[in-house]
């Protein structure tokens, strides 16, 4: 190279100005390779920056479409729960409500009951105390017959006699009872 700049100085020319075929042909070569570019390359380019450009575009708005779904369907399910809640309160109230119902149904069955009941083992008592009576007063009759008998000394067999006797000892035996009893 120094020499080719050595001998380039005898000859008289620059060693700094170009040499114009060495310019004309690099321009041309760059001249075909800018049209391969513009012709073939670019396009291709240009063809593929466009699908991903659609692509991403596509993808933003399925993405928004999925994203407005999300949504809709969240709100869905945020109503579905606030419903499901108030079905759930309402159903709560009413098994209380009916609750109570039944509470006051079997409490009013038990009073009705028990009323029966008592006024069943008033009447019983009642009647075994009727029955007692009764059952009392023979006996007592018989025994106070007897007992004046023996105190007579004759005999009170007669059944008028002795029926006016008992009654006139159970109504003594009964003033003196109820005497008893005021004086109390």
């Amino acid at each position: 190279m120094l020499n080719a700049a050595i001998m380039a100085a005898e000859e008289g020319s620059s060693p700094l100005a170009p040499n114009w075929w060495e310019f004309l042909v690099t321009l041309a070569g760059f001249a075909v390779l800018m049209f391969i570019v513009i012709k073939f390359v670019m396009p291709a380019f240009e063809k593929t920056f466009a699908e991903r450009t659609a692509a991403i575009e596509g993808g933003i708005a399925k993405a928004e479409a999925a994203q407005a779904e999300a949504n809709a369907a969240l709100n869905e399910y945020k109503q579905q729960l606030v419903d499901a809640r108030t079905e759930a309160n309402r159903i709560r109230e009413e098994a209380r409500a009916e609750g109570a119902q039944i509470l006051a149904d079997l409490k009013e069955k038990a009073a009705a009951e028990s009323a029966r009941i008592t006024e069943q083992a008033h009447v019983q008592i009642e009647a075994e105390r009727q029955a007692a009576v009764v059952s009392l007063r023979a006996e007592v009759g018989t025994l106070a017959t007897e007992l004046a008998s023996r105190i007579v000394g004759e005999s009170l067999a007669d059944d008028a006699r002795s029926s006016r006797v008992v009654d006139r000892f159970l109504a003594d035996l009964e003033s003196s009872s109820q005497s008893a009893g005021a004086a109390k």
